[in-house]
């Protein structure tokens, strides 16, 4: 797509409501969301709640109840175990008084500059000059989230089964007029693990996730992640997806998401 469908993923409405644009569509319907932005939306709650000095919020998971419509919505969190260094926070998100979306989130306190830095993945690839087309995707609805995200793949693309691995970055903001933090940028994206790992036919099979957990030991830098991501599935079992993000320094978190498989269904 030549431009993003919509301007941002949300407009506010006051400090916890907002308007979900047509950019928050996922590809299954245009009339519910992806949840990257509601996954973000919730991280962003997290953020700017009772905010603490020298803390992070370090994991994030969101359960998603019923799929969430693109409509008006109302974010609520309140802290579960208070702490200096350690805290659990829990949010909701709201339609018209339901709740759709819950999560939780610990906030840490971040470590000392001495620590000595790990590293234990390799590199990941350059960032390609070019960008693969959404549009090829059979079936999907290709104009919201899709669309409002750029996409670079270094290894698989949308139409092909396999471990995927892929250069992304949202090109409207979560909220308009604010900036993406760090943590908002790899929420946004989390939840296409697997779509970017697909490895089961999504034309044969049903393939919804219920959660998506994402944990970072530290922040992103930048405004491009690479996700390299993959699909685990057996029979009279269900199905993992899990994806490592990394910017250009190297590897800065994991995605971990729960997958229903069945037959689709009139």
């Amino acid at each position: 797509m030549d431009t993003p469908p919509a301007e941002t993923f949300y407009e506010p409405l006051d400090e916890d409501r907002f308007a979900s644009t047509p950019a928050t569509a996922g590809p299954w319907s245009p009339g519910f969301q992806h949840g990257g932005p509601v996954s973000a939306l919730l991280g962003r709650a997290f953020e700017r709640h009772d905010p603490v000095p020298g803390t992070r919020i370090a994991r994030v998971t969101v359960e998603i109840l019923v799929p969430v419509p693109v409509a008006p919505l109302r974010v609520s969190v309140r802290t579960v175990r208070p702490g200096r260094r350690v805290s659990l926070l829990e949010g909701e998100l709201f339609h018209e008084g339901r709740p759709v979306a819950r999560a939780t989130g610990w906030r840490i306190a971040a470590a000392p500059d001495h620590v000595e830095p790990t590293d234990h993945a390799p590199a990941p690839p350059p960032l390609p000059a070019t960008s693969q087309a959404v549009t090829a995707w059979p079936e999907a609805y290709v104009d919201g989230y899709l669309s409002a995200m750029e996409w670079r793949y270094t290894e698989g693309s949308f139409t092909g089964r396999g471990p995927g691995r892929t250069w992304a970055r949202p090109r409207v903001p979560l909220v308009t007029g604010q900036a993406d933090t760090p943590l908002v940028r790899a929420l946004v994206l989390a939840d296409s693990a697997s779509g970017v790992g697909a490895q089961l036919d999504f034309a044969k099979l049903l393939v919804i996730n219920t959660d998506v957990t994402v944990a970072l030991h530290r922040d992103p830098v930048g405004e491009w992640i690479c996700m390299d991501a993959r699909v685990h599935a057996s029979p009279h079992g269900s199905a993992l997806a899990q994806a490592s993000l990394a910017d250009p320094s190297g590897e800065f978190g994991h995605v971990l998401q729960t997958l229903l498989v069945d037959e689709h269904r009139p």
